[in-house]
């Protein structure tokens, strides 16, 4: 990488960079993502992982591509984050909020509400919380609705819901999702982007909005979602 930085003219440097490169999958991007939140540095990957939906070139690529990159061939997608509040306090995801059952084949009470107007109880094994850059992990799995880079929302989807009518909706921007645990004496579990950040006791809630700062994702301009989605998923 420094060979091709140095052809181009660019330096590569720890200290204050104006783009990120990532080598790694999907996991190394969430965890650049959430170093750079609010520093305006765009992050782009190459996917050495399994999926690497995030990634904008392959391996085999990659000498070519950042030499498009380091040219200035490249364009930049602000994506959505997540805030989430709890008794424990307030943070920020990149892709999801999940709140799930805590213990293996115990289903979970799920009282919601969106922007203020209660959508009764639903009996379920959790709840997911996804932005545009999330809706093609877990919510995906769970039969969610995949959002375009662009779209500023989040998709909410249940895990197993047990109920004919508890749907998959899209919230835009300026609705808190509140999620209260119902359940007599069982514990939620609240994990963001995969790590468990808390629990969520019996009678309290969590809630769940589209964050202020953005996910900057860098990418080569033909490598849109469209193009990844087919290739992903087609």
């Amino acid at each position: 990488m420094r060979a091709v930085a140095g052809e181009s003219g660019a330096e590569v440097t720890e200290d204050d960079p104006e783009l990120v490169v990532v080598l790694g999958g999907d996991g190394t991007m969430l965890r650049a993502f959430h170093e750079n939140l609010g520093r305006g540095v765009p992050v782009l990957g190459v996917n050495f992982g399994r999926f690497g939906f995030l990634a904008s070139m392959q391996p085999d690529e990659l000498e070519t591509g950042l030499r498009r990159v380091f040219s200035g061939d490249y364009v930049v997608i602000e994506l959505p984050t997540l805030e989430f509040e709890h008794a424990g306090g307030r943070s920020v995801a990149v892709n999801d909020v999940v709140a799930a059952t805590s213990e293996i084949g115990s289903v979970s009470e799920l009282e919601w509400a969106i922007g203020g107007e209660p959508l009764g109880t639903v009996l379920a094994d959790g709840i997911i919380h996804a932005t545009p850059s999330g809706s093609t992990a877990y919510n995906l799995s769970n039969n969610g609705p995949v959002l375009m880079w662009g779209i500023d929302a989040m998709t909410v989807t249940f895990i197993a819901p047990h109920s004919l009518v508890a749907r998959p909706l899209v919230v835009p921007r300026g609705r808190d999702v509140v999620v209260t645990n119902r359940n007599a004496d069982t514990p939620f579990a609240l994990l963001a982007d995969g790590q468990r950040e808390a629990e969520i006791e019996p009678g309290a809630a969590v809630t769940v909005r589209l964050g202020e700062a953005c996910s900057m994702l860098a990418t080569l301009p033909d490598a849109t979602f469209l193009t990844r989605f087919r290739s992903a998923f087609g």
